[in-house]
């Protein structure tokens, strides 16, 4: 049973931040790829940020140099900082295994972030 739980979403103003967790478990977290995700209203869900088993990261234009994934092996959890945020950040935001074939989500968090 794979399970992952995000948190850390809310209101914020334009140019603040928040700091998103997941927490997961049923999976060797310590030797899987992990992102974060996000969908905004209408729009396809998108990948973000990525971190590999060992901590090589990669990001989506959108958000480079304003959001840091990392990770934390013995607690089996990942992070999105997210820094000087923007209202085309609103979305709900999710987290998963990286390359799985057949994905399931969770219920993500929801980041609104208002002009």
């Amino acid at each position: 049973q794979v399970q992952l739980v995000e948190s850390g979403g809310g209101l914020v103003q334009a140019g603040g931040s928040l700091r998103l967790s997941c927490a997961a478990s049923g999976i060797t977290f310590s030797i899987t790829a992990m992102g974060w995700f996000r969908q905004a209203p209408g729009k396809e869900r998108e990948l973000v940020a990525s971190i590999t088993s060992v901590g090589s990261t990669n990001y989506a234009d959108s958000v480079k140099g304003r959001f840091t994934i990392s990770r934390d092996n013995p607690k089996k959890t990942v992070y999105l900082q997210m820094n000087r945020l923007k209202p085309d950040d609103t979305a709900v935001y999710y987290c998963n295994r990286i390359g799985s074939p057949l994905p399931s989500w969770g219920q993500g968090t929801q980041v609104t972030v208002s002009s």
